[in-house]
């Protein structure tokens, strides 16, 4: 007990009464996935927490070295699966830094399309689960209603519904089907009418305000120097996003807006995603509507092997900046891969936000960070 206490920081004793120390998780349905939280209470009152990882075991980047560059696709996939694609984005980018392949307009397109579609149902599972923590029922049941035609879309141009293995290196593995446009348009008509129903569940609700609002508060030097990307550190006011300071496949061609928050608390966090929703049906529609002819892949060789050299390849992923490393020894399996996964990174601030807390809080803190231990235990 004495050394739980010290990893999760302080000493055991407080005001002359020992503290409580408490396992959080790693059940699944408690914590997102297998995380567990060693919680030290001062009444109801955090005085420490340390986040316990390393119960998946899954091995991804040895998995990687050991097959062929065009099979790790499929591994990327299974990182945060609940947002597949952009988790393969930045592999098959840095592999085509290393093979200086061009993608052809067409496949770019298609990769933003797919991309942006994915951090829409990304951002539906983090507002279902999100709003379901914090015990509002109706707003989980519609974020998987609306998470389904998002699912529909992309299992129409994979063939998967889940890890859908759709980029590979050059472009796509398959082009958009007739009538494939008039579908992605008449979805983004669609949720942009009911993405109003999440502001009045949510945004408005007086309790869902109370529980969110000053609650996990982190500020933009902290959320720097830990490493925090994409939403969790915009919401601290620092506007900061991969596809805006390092367009790739064509973003630079779409006008859309990166939304900041304030305060860097739980509500932010939740505010940001809602508002980059909005942005994404703006980056779709744009990419449908100016979708140019043309090849949906480059011609590569059907043996893959990049010259001797690295690459580093990231994106904007739903999460954060996802990021590949990738050493070549000139054969056709990478002889190194290292991957940033910006779950792992997330997990190592929830400490700063949690310590001063109440234990009430800690659900609602851990779910705005929006985690997935796939990507955590890779």
């Amino acid at each position: 007990m004495s050394e739980a206490l010290e990893r999760a920081g302080g000493s055991a004793e407080s005001g002359g009464f020992e503290d409580l120390t408490v396992n959080f998780g790693p059940q699944h349905p408690s914590t997102h996935g297998v995380l567990r939280l060693i919680v030290r209470l001062d009444g109801e009152t955090i005085a420490g927490a340390q986040p316990d990882i390393g119960y998946l075991h899954r091995g991804i980047e040895e998995l990687m070295e050991r097959h062929t560059y065009a099979q790790n696709v499929v591994y990327t996939d299974r990182l945060d699966y609940v947002s597949a694609v952009t988790n393969e984005f930045g592999y098959v980018l840095a592999v085509e830094k290393l093979l200086q392949v061009e993608v052809p307009k067409r496949a770019q397109y298609l990769r933003v399309i797919a991309a942006e579609l994915q951090r829409i149902a990304s951002h539906l599972i983090f507002v279902a689960t999100f709003g379901n923590d914090l015990g509002a029922t109706t707003v989980f049941l519609y974020g998987f209603r609306d998470r389904e035609p998002v699912l529909d879309l992309l299992d129409e141009v994979s063939g998967q519904r889940l890890t859908h293995n759709y980029l590979c290196i050059g472009g796509v593995n398959w082009d958009a089907q007739p009538g494939f446009d008039q579908r992605v348009l008449k979805y983004v008509d669609y949720f942009s009418e009911r993405i109003n129903e999440y502001d009045g569940l949510l945004t408005g609700n007086e309790i869902f305000v109370q529980r969110t609002k000053g609650v996990g508060r982190i500020a933009t030097g902290a959320a720097l120097d830990i490493g925090l990307s994409g939403p969790n550190l915009r919401a601290t006011g620092f506007r900061y996003d991969v596809r805006k300071a390092e367009p790739y496949s064509s973003y630079g061609d779409f006008e859309f807006d990166i939304p900041v928050g304030q305060q860097g608390d739980t509500f932010d966090r939740y505010w940001v995603r809602l508002q980059e929703m909005r942005q994404s049906l703006r980056i779709i529609r744009q990419a449908v509507e100016g979708l140019p002819e043309g090849e949906y892949r480059a011609k590569a060789p059907r043996v893959i092997k990049p010259p001797v050299g690295a690459a580093y390849g990231h994106v904007e992923g739903s999460k954060g900046d996802v990021g590949y490393y990738v050493v070549s020894d000139g054969s056709e399996r990478p002889y190194r891969v290292k991957i940033r996964g910006p779950s792992f990174i997330h997990v190592a601030a929830l400490p700063q936000m949690l310590v001063g807390g109440k234990v009430a809080d800690l659900v609602a803190v851990l779910g705005s960070i929006d985690i997935l231990l796939g990507e955590v235990d890779r």
